[in-house]
């Protein structure tokens, strides 16, 4: 039996609820700062109330999917040491340092909000939610064009697809 195919399917399983995390947490952190701006005593109440929503999807759902989306990666690459000398996947590479990253300082905001240490406006979460979101088209495009190049192409496409999107949607 070859492993292949069942690696690649728990990767992108793994992929997929690693990102489901990542975009759901800096909503939950919009909640929590709009929270703030309720009358009494609702902002101590929906603050924890977020706070155990945000646990849960944090060390339940995002956590253990960014490890084990990781180790299948490796195994992947162990499988296929190929794709390594490719330049396509050095690319890759280096979007997932910066996913990383971005999971990082997540787990950074996600600590300041469970001590209800809040230094963001709700405008910078939604911004800041978008970064998940370019690495994973990013990702995407490469993994599937298989060109260190053409996945800009597609990165492009989803820029201008969010300013017509925003231009559509701001009040003149």
């Amino acid at each position: 039996m070859e492993l292949y195919p069942y690696i690649k399917a728990l990767h992108l399983i793994f992929v997929v609820t690693w990102f489901a995390g990542l975009f759901y947490m800096p909503r939950l952190f919009v909640y929590h700062i709009e929270a703030q701006n309720e009358p009494d005593p609702a902002p101590g109440i929906l603050s924890k109330q977020l706070k155990l929503m945000s646990k849960r999807l944090w060390y339940i759902i995002t956590w253990p999917s960014a490890v084990l989306c990781t180790l299948f990666a490796v195994w992947l690459l162990l499988l296929m040491p190929g794709w390594l000398s490719q330049p396509w996947m050095h690319v890759k590479l280096l979007f997932v340092v910066l996913l990383f990253a971005y999971h990082g300082y997540t787990h950074r905001i996600y600590a300041q909000f469970q001590r209800d240490d809040i230094r963001f406006s709700a405008r910078f979460m939604r911004i800041y939610n978008e970064g998940s979101t370019l690495i994973l088209f990013s990702v995407v495009f490469l993994v599937i064009v298989k060109s260190a190049l053409n996945w800009i192409f597609g990165v492009l496409a989803l820029f201008l697809l969010a300013v017509l999107t925003h231009a559509r949607h701001t009040p003149v």
